[in-house]
């Protein structure tokens, strides 16, 4: 064990690594969630079937989709250390098995969790007040990052399949129908009965209503909790050792 976790600690730092040499696609990582922020609350409106204040009811959702985007630069940068022959060099090393993936999804869940930091930061400096103790905060955080952690894992085990960067997009484009067929930017009440039923089952649905809840936006159901954690759980229980298992198996 000791040695699997510092493995996955030096593949976590050559990630980090990549981070100081394009610091430029980290900010526009970071800073695009907060422009849809603005798009979406400003710009486009929004807000169908919300009642309130729009914003207190968009920002947790946003905070819920940014968890299901941006998995394409995890999956370009496994692709890529596939396509170049990084991965076959380092088979060649004394090094545990998913060591390499493992430290990429750690890399990704640090910067998970700046940009949910930025995102509520914006959301501040916009009149957003959460109505909650620190224990419900600190819940709904971690709520958001189980769901990004289980996302990722599905991330990985598509890049692994696509195996090339050039395939990565039309990989991705399976994962937006997770994020937009949700309840991040509108209510299922405003929408068509069969459709509202899909979009309040969706686990980024569950995500969010949670926090929502956790958050005080007055009027969000408190009854989705359970299945916030449900559904992540479920999703690692079966994406983590597709991933692990194809890994292996690229020999």
């Amino acid at each position: 064990m000791t040695h699997a976790l510092t493995d996955s600690w030096t593949m976590t730092r050559r990630e980090l690594a990549h981070w100081a040499r394009q610091p430029g696609r980290l900010v526009v990582g970071f800073l695009f969630p907060v422009m849809l922020l603005l798009m979406f609350g400003y710009l486009m409106g929004g807000g169908r079937g919300v009642s309130g204040e729009y914003l207190d009811y968009l920002l947790p959702g946003m905070l819920a989709l940014t968890m299901v985007f941006g998995l394409e630069n995890t999956m370009v940068a496994v692709t890529r250390d596939l396509d170049k022959g990084v991965i076959d060099r380092f088979r060649s090393l004394p090094m545990a098995d998913g060591a390499v993936l493992v430290g990429r999804a750690c890399a990704d869940m640090l910067g998970s969790t700046i940009g949910l930091l930025t995102l509520m930061a914006a959301g501040l400096a916009l009149g957003w007040r959460p109505d909650t103790d620190a224990p419900s905060f600190l819940a709904a955080l971690s709520l958001l990052l189980l769901l990004r952690f289980a996302m990722l894992w599905i991330g990985i085990h598509l890049a692994l399949i696509a195996g090339k960067p050039e395939l990565v997009q039309t990989v991705q484009i399976l994962v937006w129908p997770i994020g937009f067929l949700s309840n991040a930017l509108a209510a299922p009440e405003a929408m068509p009965g069969w459709l509202g039923t899909a979009v309040d089952w969706n686990p980024l649905s569950q995500t969010a209503t949670a926090v929502r809840d956790l958050y005080g936006v007055p009027g969000a159901e408190a009854t989705h909790l359970w299945t916030a954690v449900a559904w992540p759980l479920g999703l690692l229980a079966v994406f983590f050792p597709l991933a692990v298992r194809r890994f292996g198996r690229m020999r």
